[in-house]
């Protein structure tokens, strides 16, 4: 059972040796908002995506193309070998998930002497950049 395991943490060491990941914490963003523009591009094409983000209304779309930008270096940076995939497309985004931050709770003046609650949501987000696989 011992070397059952040693492979397949071998073979997961592998995969985190080519696989290019990106992580944004506590952007000051509702997760239901930022999840708007990530469901626009989950599994696109990185450079399409670049573009859809840059002609996006929404404020979350700014950080997220910073993110995704620092995930294509972070892709370049591990798979100095296979440059070229890049330019033909092959790139895309395997995984982005956005999970609920840290809620940061104010207190803003109501009638009656009442006090009512704000809640400032933030998030995380995670994107895991793969290549496409040739069938």
């Amino acid at each position: 059972m011992g070397a059952r395991k040693r492979i397949m943490a071998e073979k997961l060491k592998a995969e985190k040796k080519v696989t290019a990941i990106a992580v944004l914490k506590d952007a000051p963003t509702s997760p239901r908002k930022m999840r708007l523009v990530v469901d626009i591009i989950r599994g696109v094409e990185v450079n399409k995506a670049l573009d859809i983000l840059k002609f996006s209304k929404k404020e979350a779309s700014i950080r997220l193309e910073k993110l995704l930008k620092s995930a294509i270096a972070n892709w370049e940076a591990k798979n100095a070998d296979k440059a070229g995939e890049l330019e033909k497309g092959n790139v895309y985004i395997k995984t982005i998930m956005v999970d609920e931050g840290r809620t940061l709770k104010r207190i803003r003046p109501c009638p009656q002497g009442r006090a009512g609650r704000i809640r400032k949501r933030s998030n995380h987000v995670t994107i895991i950049l793969d290549v496409k696989s040739e069938k």
